[in-house]
């Protein structure tokens, strides 16, 4: 039998599992995400129309919220204040572990145990951020990683440049791209500087290694925070500020990202949801765009980042119901393939086709079948609290030209130090 019939029979039976008794009707769920640009929406349509479809007359009622800090926010204040949609985005980690502990987040062992979820989902750090203390609280969506560098081929060839295999290669030709009327590093500013942070972190990852950084920030190691490696990388972050431009402050990533996309700018450090932006503006990997995977072509590095949706609980057996199946169709492997091609991301579904994927996602699918190659998503080790100190430190260090590497330094000592 092949295997796209074997799949299609198996998301049928999945979802029959959770299609309601006869006493339950069909429902209504507010989803809560922040998934705004332009192929981020494509990508979420898929979910919608899959679930607006699932043959039980649900409907999907899109609530989306720009900037993942804001929509996180308002999800806690829903449900916290008696109030909550019926499902929403979050990434995985410790972002939602008061609502677990609160008993306010639905169980999804069920639907985790008719699809096999644990024998499925790959790597098992993915499902990690789901399964707590032996139970299902959430469905993982995707795999996003983080650690990518994406330039415009444009851009380099009008500078007379090769493309570059690594971010060291990158920097010392920045000055020619800068000198060819290019902006040589593409960044923005928006939602508390995180773009600024996500870049901070990915130098980082390829500064210190897998191993130093996890040690650092999961075992609270201020030798390794206070070592010669991260003052370094705190200064090849200013040093980078002089080849961005001044329209940087305020800036969303996907207009960061269409700096690249039109050649105005040479490189980009963005997590590969950057992708669904060139696929929405037509252009492939590697023929329209590079892709530096890790930030070195040579050592391919993947973080295990992503997005999962939790189903705060409803207090209504329709819609209970209604979410289950909901979770069901969302890890299923039509909707899986069609979700996270519009989206950049990898399939969490080891058993899914991804042939079609393009070169850069390619790389990734490579990359996070061996192990060594897989660094977890920072928020695994730190609060949200701690990532909004860290957000602020940054942001502050990148924009205050008379902040130094040392001061800079010393506070991000401090915030390790006391972080949660």
């Amino acid at each position: 039998m092949p295997s796209t019939v074997r799949n299609l029979l198996a998301t049928t039976a999945l979802a029959a599992a959770f299609m309601a008794p006869s006493f339950a009707s069909a429902a209504d769920l507010e989803v809560i995400h922040w998934w705004t640009s332009k192929g981020e929406s494509a990508a979420v349509s898929q979910f919608a129309k899959a679930f607006d479809n699932d043959g039980q007359g649900d409907h999907w009622i899109d609530s989306a919220i720009a900037l993942g800090q804001t929509a996180r926010a308002t999800i806690m204040q829903r449900v916290l204040g008696g109030d909550p949609p019926g499902a929403a985005q979050f990434n995985p980690g410790r972002e939602y572990e008061e609502l677990i502990k609160n008993n306010q987040l639905l169980q999804l062992d069920d639907v985790a145990t008719a699809g096999k979820w644990e024998e499925i989902i790959r790597p098992k750090s993915i499902g990690a951020g789901c399964l707590v203390d032996g139970h299902w609280y959430c469905v993982p969506v995707n795999i996003h990683s983080w650690p990518w560098a994406w330039y415009s081929k444009t851009a380099f060839a009008k500078a007379g440049l090769p493309e570059p295999r690594n971010f060291k290669e990158f920097v010392a030709d920045a000055p020619k791209l800068k000198e060819a009327g290019i902006i040589p590093f593409a960044i923005g500013g928006d939602g508390n500087g995180w773009q600024i942070k996500g870049a901070f972190d990915q130098l980082m990852l390829y500064g210190l290694g897998i191993e130093k950084r996890d040690q650092m920030y999961g075992k609270k190691d201020l030798d390794i925070a206070g070592g010669d490696g991260v003052k370094q990388v705190l200064t090849e972050l200013k040093d980078l500020k002089q080849f961005t431009d001044d329209g940087y402050a305020n800036r969303n990533w996907n207009d960061t990202t269409n700096l690249v996309i039109t050649g105005k700018a040479g490189l980009q450090i963005m997590g590969d949801w950057a992708r669904g932006e060139f696929s929405a503006a037509g252009m492939t990997g590697v023929k329209d765009f590079g892709c530096m995977i890790g930030l070195d072509e040579d050592n391919p590095v993947v973080s295990t980042d992503g997005d999962v949706i939790v189903f705060p609980k409803l207090q209504d057996a329709d819609k209970e119901a209604a979410q289950k199946r909901l979770a069901a169709i969302l890890i299923s492997p039509e909707v899986q393939v069609a979700f996270n091609n519009a989206k950049g991301s990898m399939p969490v579904r080891a058993d899914v086709d991804m042939a079609t994927a393009d070169p850069c996602m390619q790389k990734a699918l490579k990359a996070v079948d061996d192990p060594a190659r897989i660094a977890s998503g920072v928020q695994r080790f730190i609060t949200e609290d701690t990532t909004n100190e860290l957000n602020a430190l940054i942001t502050q260090y990148w924009s205050d030209d008379a902040m130094t590497a040392d001061q800079a330094q010393a506070k991000f000592v401090e915030i390790i130090k006391n972080s949660d």
